[in-house]
């Protein structure tokens, strides 16, 4: 990306209780123009009460909370942002042309429908009626009403559940384009492999607190174990024994092991077994980088 990136939505030291359960605690969080947030954690880390201030839909006990820096209940600055939740309240009875004509009408300039089709992939949807759909359908409906009035920032919650595996590139391509049209967007998702793809920073949401924020790179980079692929008939029991191997398992004819030095582990494996084939070297995913990190911080607060 080039140029500056305007902070569009802003938390800071925002602390929120729910009787004596701290759902966010000092969390600092910024949301920039043409560059996608991915908030991570694992469920009851805090992504959904953030989201929810941000939105206006409920108030801090304390900290500062902008939207394009006004608070974020205010008209101006809710017309400027586009929302897909994981629970939507659309009415079951109404086809896919009515709800995105509805929605088209509350704002000014919206998509134009052509528009809102093709980045959803709602062709062939338009006459259905929204509860006859499946639940991927519906996710793409209601991807497309999110983005119907050309939100500057965008809040998608969990946006692909449902979805198979085109579906689901289809919408990673529209997010792409929209944040190269200079969109915020603001991810909330369970499959890290998502947010790896479409992330230009990662924050991990644990107990209320942002325990790591940065690149992916940057998240990657604390771990220094890397995963080594190959066919092979030793056994994972006996790798798993060697020095720098972290664990060893099975998949059918093929061993992966994690490591976290490679080259002495590769030259065994290739000493002891003359037949092996299909050799990979793989850096840690952020898959990886997230599940030590919360680990770690759990085992800290222990």
């Amino acid at each position: 990306m080039k140029g500056e990136h305007a902070v569009l939505a802003r938390l800071q030291r925002v602390r929120k209780s729910y009787g004596e359960i701290e759902a966010l605690v000092d969390t600092d969080l910024q949301v920039k123009s043409g560059q996608m947030l991915a908030l991570l954690g694992p469920n009851g880390a805090g992504k959904s009460t953030a989201i929810r201030l941000l939105l206006g839909q409920e108030a801090a006990d304390s900290g500062e909370i902008s939207l394009f820096g006004m608070p974020p209940h205010e008209l101006g600055a809710r017309r400027r942002i586009g929302v897909m939740l994981q629970s939507a309240g659309i009415p079951d009875t109404l086809k896919v042309s009515e709800l995105l004509a509805l929605t088209r009408s509350y704002y000014p300039q919206p998509r134009s429908v052509a528009d809102c089709v093709m980045l959803a992939g709602l062709d062939g949807l338009m006459d259905r009626r929204y509860g006859r759909l499946s639940g991927g359908q519906q996710r793409r409906v209601q991807f497309a009403l999110a983005v119907c009035g050309r939100p500057q920032l965008l809040f998608l919650d969990e946006p692909t559940t449902g979805m198979d595996i085109e579906a689901r590139q289809m919408l990673w391509r529209a997010i792409r384009e929209l944040v190269a049209e200079g969109c915020g967007v603001l991810l909330t998702t369970h499959y890290l492999e998502e947010a790896e793809a479409l992330a230009d920073r990662v924050a991990v949401l644990l107990r209320g607190r942002v325990i790591a924020e940065g690149s992916v790179d940057d998240l990657r980079g604390h771990l220094v174990q890397r995963r080594i692929h190959c066919l092979s008939a030793l056994p994972a029991e006996r790798v798993s024994s060697w020095p720098n191997v972290i664990q060893a398992r099975r998949d059918g004819a093929r061993l992966e092991v994690i490591v976290d030095a490679a080259e002495s582990v590769v030259r065994r494996l290739l000493a002891e077994d003359a037949a092996l084939t299909g050799l990979e070297v793989l850096r840690a995913g952020l898959a990886d980088a997230f599940l030590e990190l919360t680990r770690d911080t759990a085992r800290e607060a222990a």
